[in-house]
Parts: structure tokens; C-alpha cells; sequence
């Protein structure tokens, strides 16, 4: 392994920087714009097991130091991801992909997990219990241990590969959700996912998208992926994924110290199309400058 490498629950990834789901499609897109073969991998859009046209616009609206969507995880469906989108992800990714996946019920993560489960492309599947912009689903998951508990349990039941738990922050207790997955045996846990936030125009006097309500995410959010990062870590003996707010080569170096094994970075790349690209260049010079040898010798280094 060399000096960026990690283990990812079972597999080795050339460095940990991994875009996030909903930032980055299916891959093809930003492979237009760069190599995508130099990421450790990535996180394909939210997929849900019928398609889905998303939220009514506006959106997604900017505010200070981040910013709010409610896109309502807009997918084509698990069967079209896997006749349409991974054969076009092919011909330009040649690394496992992790896929991301969402539900409206128990049964239906189970489903959309054991048809991606069988696809050679796919190295982990990322179950997102904690989208806030869907009624009825993801986030209601999320928030309590039991019924996090209850998927994770329903998924591993049909699947063979890596099952990483994404969690909300819009939580007391985010230790015992993490904790309840791990007990019903998932393989990794991923946090956090968008805080949930809103905007009013002053002008109208109305909400700036259309939901009213949605996810927060940019730097603004970074200290408190930290440190929820750090607590989950500290109490699971499974590896995590930290994001939120990540933008640069230092963030990544602090997620890890905080206990993540790899660092997802979402919406950075909706302001910077390059900006994984971008860190994973900086990172050396970063290392060195922190007399850091290998990333993986400071995974949960802060104490």
C-alpha cells in the first residue's frame, strides 16, 4: 500500500477521497472533465428501487458558507441504474463504485440492495437512512435505532458486500443509532448527511425552495461532522466514513484524525467540479508539512 492508501472493509483504495452521493451523478459526467480513476471511489446518486422525479423547484438555494437542497433524491430507478447508467460508468471507471441507496420501507431497501449487490461494478453499498428531503422515508429511518437496526438487518440478510450505514445529524444521539448498526451488523457507518435548514426571502416572505425545508450542507457544517465523526469512531469498532464541509487536503487530514478510515466530499464539488482531484494532489505536500507518512497511521489519531 502506498503512502495515501486505506482499507475500506475489505478493500484497498489508492487514497480516501471519495465524492459524495447527489454531487457527483453517476460519474461519467465529471469523467468528461478529468481522469475519475485517480479517486479512491465514489458515491453514485441516491437510488431508489422505483424512479423518482424528485421535489417541486426551486431547489437548491446558496446561503452563507453552504447550502440547502431538497432535490428529493431524483433517480431512474434500480433497473435503469443498472441497464443504463453502470455500463456508461464503465467504459470510464475502472475501480469498485460504491452505491448509494434509498427507501421507503424496509422491504424496498432490501430489494434495491440485493439487485445492486449483484452487479460486478459495485464494491459497497452505501444505504442512506438519512436523506431529510423525502417524506416518509430516508431521514424516519435515521433517527431512531431501532428502525435503523431494522434496515441494516434486512439488507445484510440479501447481500454479500460491504454494507455502510449513512447517518443523519438531525439526531440527539448519534452514538446509539451508529452503535444499533453496528450490532445488527453493519460493516461501516457513513456520516453525517445534510443538516436540515431553511431560508426566507425577505422580499416574499416565503421559504427560498420550494419544500420549505431542506439539507444543509458546505463548510459551515464541517466542525460538527467533526466532531460526530470523532464520537462514532470512538464508540464503534467498524470503519467510518466522515463527511460534511469537507473542501481541502487539511479537512480530509482532520476527518481521519477524528477517526474517519475515508472522506467523502459533497458539495465542494458543485462549486469545484476538480476539487477531489485537487486534494488528492495536495495531499503529499500536506503530509509532509504534518510529517505524516502514511495516511493510514493517523485514522482516529486525535485524542
Amino acid at each position: 500500500m502506498g503512502r495515501l492508501s486505506v482499507d475500506l472493509c475489505g478493500i484497498t483504495l489508492d487514497n480516501p477521497v471519495i465524492p459524495a452521493s447527489g454531487t457527483f451523478g453517476y460519474g461519467y459526467e465529471y469523467a468528461e472533465i478529468y481522469d475519475i480513476n485517480c479517486l479512491g471511489t465514489f458515491s453514485f446518486k441516491g437510488t431508489t428501487k422505483e424512479p423518482r422525479f424528485g421535489n417541486p423547484t426551486p431547489r437548491i438555494a446558496e446561503c452563507t458558507a453552504g447550502m440547502i437542497n431538497a432535490v428529493g433524491l431524483q433517480n431512474p430507478g434500480v433497473e435503469k441504474v443498472i441497464a443504463e447508467e453502470l455500463p456508461k460508468l464503465k467504459k470510464c471507471f475502472h475501480k469498485p463504485v460504491m452505491a448509494n441507496i434509498s427507501g421507503f420501507g424496509v422491504e424496498e431497501y432490501a430489494y434495491t440492495c440485493e439487485k445492486l449487490d449483484k452487479e460486478a461494478q459495485v464494491g459497497w453499498l452505501e444505504v442512506n437512512v438519512s436523506c431529510p428531503n423525502v417524506h416518509g422515508g430516508g431521514m424516519s429511518f435515521g433517527t431512531d435505532p431501532k428502525a435503523a437496526a431494522e434496515v441494516t438487518k434486512a439488507v445484510k440478510k440479501v447481500t454479500t458486500k460491504p454494507v455502510i450505514v449513512k447517518l443523519s445529524p438531525n439526531v440527539t444521539d448519534i452514538v446509539s443509532i451508529a452503535k444499533a448498526c453496528e450490532d445488527a451488523g453493519a460493516d461501516g457507518i457513513s456520516l453525517i448527511n445534510t443538516m436540515l435548514g431553511m431560508r426566507i426571502d425577505l422580499k416574499t416572505r416565503k421559504p427560498v425552495i420550494a419544500n420549505k425545508m431542506g439539507g444543509f450542507s458546505g463548510a459551515a457544517i464541517f466542525p460538527v461532522a467533526v466532531r460526530m465523526v470523532y464520537q462514532v469512531a470512538n464508540a464503534v469498532k467498524i470503519p467510518v466514513v466522515g463527511m460534511g464541509g469537507v473542501s481541502s487536503a487539511e479537512d480530509v487530514i482532520e476527518m481521519m484524525l477524528a477517526g474517519a478510515t475515508a472522506v467523502e466530499v459533497g458539495a465542494a464539488n458543485l462549486v469545484n467540479p476538480c476539487i477531489c482531484r485537487d486534494i488528492i494532489e495536495e495531499l503529499p505536500a500536506v503530509m509532509d508539512k504534518y510529517r505524516i507518512n502514511t495516511l493510514s497511521e493517523i485514522i482516529g489519531g486525535a485524542k
